[in-house]
C-alpha cells in the first residue's frame, strides 16, 4: 500500500510540474519543442539531482516510461486545451503548489529509504520540489521564483518538518503524506494572496 501511494504522489507531481512547465514556456512563446523541453526538466529536474545525490542510479525516470508518458501527456494537454485553460488565472498558480507538495514528500521517502537524516531528508525533499523550477527559470532566462517572489522553498521545508512531527504519532502514515501535502499548499496559496514573503536585507531602489 505504501509503496503504490508514493507512486500516486510521484505521478501526480510530474503531471502537475509539467503542466506547470508547459505554461511558463508558452507565456514566453516558445514553440511546442520548447514547451516540451521546458515541461520535462520542470518535472524531472529536481528528482535527477536527488537521485545523482543519493547514488539512485540510473535516476528514477530512465527506469520509469510512466514518468515519460506523464509528462508528455501534460505536455501535449497544455497546449491543446491552452486558449481554455489560460482564461484561468489561478491554473498556473494551483499546478505549481500542487507539484511543490507531491514532490516535497516524494523526495523526503526516497531519502528515508536511504536512512538518512531528518535534517538531509527534508533539506532533499525541498530540492526534488524546487530545482526543477530553477533550471526551468534559467532556461526562460528569468530569475529563479525560488529567490524572487513568495514564500516557496519555506513551504516546502515547513511541510517537511510537520510531516517528520507527524511521524512520531499514531497517524497513519499516507494521512500523514496527505496533511502535509496540503498544508505545504496552503502555506503557498497564503503565502501568495497576502503577498507574505522573506525580508530584505537590502534597500529597494527607484
Amino acid at each position: 500500500m505504501q509503496y503504490s501511494f508514493l507512486n500516486l504522489i510521484e505521478v501526480l507531481g510530474v503531471f502537475s510540474f509539467a503542466v506547470s512547465g508547459a505554461f511558463f514556456a508558452m507565456k514566453k512563446k516558445l514553440d511546442p519543442f520548447g514547451v516540451l523541453i521546458i515541461s520535462f526538466v520542470t518535472a524531472i529536474g529536481g528528482g535527477t539531482l536527488r537521485d545523482i545525490m543519493i547514488g539512485n542510479l540510473p535516476v528514477g525516470w530512465l527506469r520509469n516510461l510512466t514518468t515519460i508518458y506523464a509528462i508528455l501527456a501534460a505536455a501535449f494537454g497544455a497546449m491543446f486545451f491552452e486558449k481554455y485553460l489560460r482564461k484561468l488565472t489561478t491554473t498556473l498558480f494551483l499546478f505549481d503548489a500542487l507539484g511543490l507538495g507531491f514532490y516535497t514528500i516524494l523526495g523526503i521517502e526516497l531519502a528515508v529509504q536511504q536512512e538518512l537524516s531528518m535534517v538531509v531528508c527534508i533539506a532533499l525533499g525541498t530540492i526534488t520540489a524546487c530545482f526543477g523550477g530553477v533550471i526551468r527559470d534559467v532556461l526562460l532566462n528569468q530569475v529563479p521564483l525560488v529567490f524572487r517572489k513568495e514564500l516557496y522553498a519555506v513551504a516546502s521545508l515547513s511541510g517537511g518538518f510537520i510531516y517528520f512531527l507527524l511521524k512520531e504519532t499514531n497517524l497513519n502514515t499516507d494521512v500523514s503524506k496527505i496533511v502535509c501535502i496540503l498544508i505545504i499548499f496552503a502555506i503557498r496559496s497564503l503565502a501568495v494572496k497576502y503577498k507574505i514573503m522573506l525580508p530584505l536585507f537590502y534597500t529597494k531602489r527607484n
